[in-house]
């Protein structure tokens, strides 16, 4: 069962009231639902991943200083690039829109290695790879990289002798700072566009004790385990650039011009909107032309909350045409974003 957009993305937002100076208006913290950090044609709906990030043969020499600190040796970097593309897989696999995700198991050369991204694929090699897999687009691990440095201390300790006797020593203690760099490309080959290009840069530190430097190197077991779980966070939180995300924004709405506007702050602190909009819209009619613009800002507001987007704006431009409320030009710019965001997330 797909699990991924099982919240509820089209939800009201939840919002947070928090008080900005002693002024006329206070301001509203809520989470909007933007649309993907990347977007794919609608017609990609299989997509094959493949690993381009080993170095090629006559490069191997520029990832080889990190490696003395490894156990694991070049298997690391091999072992942490499968766990980043399977976990990428797997996240794939819980988006709707795709009805196919898989691994290629293809070896292009040309890498440089070193965290460096190497040149892009050509579109034939795409449309190839594609043809040839039954694929719609490519998703590139383009580079995976660690590098690994170390740094020791020494303390005076004391170890049992062969007759049981303690005897005094000194402890090696190294701390191995790991760092994981990654790249990905993701190709599309109906557009004949790269539709994004990554770095990921993670950190993970490892501590070892021994009764010389080799020793606490060895001691320090936790390095790989904690380096694969990092790949794994990296690949699946790649899948999450081609979903809807949320975000904070902050609204303004009018608190202080009448009682009317007093007591509607009372009631949207309490989570009465009902009330505070109907306060709000008798305030519409003011004669006060400032106030009554400030009215039908709070309504543009509320609607918004609502959902009612295309109402939130006839208010706000009623708040701008009518009464010259300058704020509610800026709201109206803002209500239309909302609308053609919404209007992506539902394509996707």
């Amino acid at each position: 069962m797909k699990h991924l957009l099982t919240y509820k993305i089209f939800v009201l937002p939840l919002f947070c009231i928090i008080m900005i100076g002693c002024g006329s208006k206070k301001s509203l913290k809520t989470e909007v639902i933007k649309p993907p950090i990347v977007t794919l044609d609608t017609d990609i709906k299989r997509v094959g991943i493949i690993n381009r990030s080993i170095p090629s043969k006559e490069n191997i020499g520029l990832d080889q200083v990190d490696k003395i600190l490894s156990m694991e040796g070049e298997k690391l970097d091999r072992e942490g690039a499968e766990q980043a593309i399977i976990a990428l897989k797997n996240a794939l696999e819980q988006n709707p829109r795709f009805t196919q995700v898989v691994i290629l198991p293809v070896n292009l050369d040309q890498n440089p290695g070193g965290g460096v991204f190497p040149s892009s694929l050509s579109w034939d090699q795409i449309e190839e790879l594609c043809k040839k897999n039954n694929v719609d687009a490519i998703f590139s691990l383009a580079i995976y990289d660690t590098n690994a440095k170390a740094t020791y201390n020494v303390e005076n300790t004391k170890i049992k002798g062969p007759l049981g006797i303690e005897i005094p020593a000194i402890e090696h203690i190294v701390n191995i700072d790991t760092r994981i760099k990654t790249g990905w490309r993701i190709y599309d080959p109906i557009h004949k566009k790269v539709c994004d290009q990554l770095s990921v840069n993670e950190k993970t530190r490892s501590n070892g004790k021994g009764i010389n430097p080799i020793k606490a190197i060895e001691a320090a077991t936790n390095r790989k385990q904690s380096v694969l779980q990092i790949s794994q966070k990296i690949g699946s939180d790649y899948a999450l650039r081609l979903l809807p995300y949320k975000a904070n924004v902050y609204r303004d709405y009018y608190v202080k011009a009448t009682p009317n506007f007093k007591i509607a702050k009372r009631k949207v602190e309490t989570g009465q909107w009902e009330g505070a909009a109907a306060l709000w819209e008798r305030e519409t009619s003011n004669a006060d032309p400032e106030i009554a613009g400030q009215a039908c800002f709070n309504m543009a507001f509320y609607n918004e909350i609502k959902g009612d987007y295309t109402k939130a704006i006839e208010w706000a431009t009623k708040a701008y045409t009518d009464y010259e409320n300058k704020n509610a030009l800026r709201y109206i710019d803002d209500l239309k974003e909302r609308i053609e965001n919404q209007n992506i997330v539902n394509e996707n």
